[in-house]
């Protein structure tokens, strides 16, 4: 059916996906982010740090649940723009460099830009040069115009962001840009439906975070505000490629955090939800910082019960990032199961 879960999330990580939100540019994507979470929650509002919060609000409303996805995604900034027109660059949260080469990029300057970049061509390096991996400083971005007409357009400091459709590929997988972690959106997304269908008790607030590939930055800033009780994070994870020896794999479910970062009794709680909905899961040791928002949130203030819902991903940081649509769906079901199933008292969540 055309309004099934899937098919509602399938749209909508094809909209987050294909749109801009570089880290620290993530006024691009608000708009879009806003008008999705309006739809689903009671309340929407957005920081002076950019994060975007939905209300969705619980039949008790003691205490309060916080989830988190970041919404910025890695990019590239423009350094310098040499007198033949080429723009020199680097980039911004740690794009995987060997995948640059023949990238399509927009320059967003006084207006998009289009461009692509380049390098020297095979038939013009030396025999030792051959096969080389090639570093951000031997490229450059082509967007076919001169250095004084681009000048006009674009300064140095822009940012360029990769032009990139989702593309399906084979058992409801998809390819694309910025899942990581606008997947985690979309979780929080279907999570909200979901909840739409059921009584739970405590307030959830979910939280569009900004600048998380640079530092945790949208999660600090907004858990200090909000103060919950508990604390999630949805982020991505690495699932096994051609090229790693991970056994986290796509299509078979969420992967549950427990470690040092990740409060035992939400752990337990998270497994316990998954075995009750009947609904796939995978266990992801993290034995120290944990490198999501997760990381911030724990430490708010006096410190807040944390744990942590990843989406398994491949090619992380690149511009065809590869995940499974049910992993998506079944995290956001998850997630609901959690939050409709928690007791009256979260006594036990707020203590070890």
């Amino acid at each position: 059916m055309a309004n099934a879960p899937s098919e509602r999330a399938k749209d909508l990580l094809k909209a987050l996906s294909e749109g801009s939100g570089v880290s620290g540019y993530e006024s691009m994507l608000e708009p879009l982010v806003s008008a999705t979470f309006r739809t689903l929650a009671d309340e929407v509002s957005v920081d002076g740090f950019g994060n975007v919060y939905a209300l969705k609000k619980g039949s008790q409303g003691t205490y309060k649940v916080m989830l988190a996805a970041h919404m910025d995604e890695v990019g590239l900034v423009v350094t310098d723009i040499d007198a033949r027109g080429f723009l020199r660059f680097t980039d911004i949260a740690g794009v995987d460099q060997r995948t640059l080469m023949s990238q399509e990029v927009i320059i967003h300057g006084r207006r998009e830009v289009p461009g692509v970049i380049g390098t020297m061509p095979p038939h013009l390096l030396k025999a030792s040069e051959a096969g080389r991996a090639l570093h951000m400083d031997q490229l450059g971005i082509d967007v076919g115009m001169k250095g004084e007409e681009i000048r006009e357009v674009i300064q140095i400091g822009d940012i360029a962001t990769f032009k990139r459709h989702t593309y399906e590929l084979l058992n409801q997988t998809f390819a694309g840009k910025s899942f990581d972690d606008r997947a985690g959106v979309v979780v929080m997304a279907v999570c909200l439906e979901e909840l739409a269908k059921r009584r739970f008790r405590h307030d959830v607030i979910c939280v569009a975070t900004t600048q998380e590939e640079v530092g945790l930055r949208g999660a600090a800033t907004s858990a200090f505000a909000l103060h919950p009780d508990i604390g999630i994070a949805i982020d991505v994870t690495h699932a096994s490629s051609p090229d790693t020896n991970v056994s986290i794999e796509l299509g078979k479910g969420s992967a549950i955090a427990l470690g040092a970062n990740i409060h035992p009794a939400i752990y337990k709680h998270f497994l316990e939800s998954a075995q009750a909905a009947h609904l796939p899961y995978q266990l992801d040791p993290i034995p120290g910082r944990s490198g999501t928002d997760a990381w911030a949130m724990q430490v708010s203030q006096a410190g807040i019960p944390t744990g942590l819902l990843s989406i398994p991903l491949r090619y992380m940081h690149t511009s065809v990032e590869t995940l499974d649509l049910m992993d998506v769906v079944h995290s956001g079901k998850l997630l609901a199961e959690f939050i409709a199933s928690l007791p009256e008292n979260l006594e036990e969540f707020l203590c070890f």
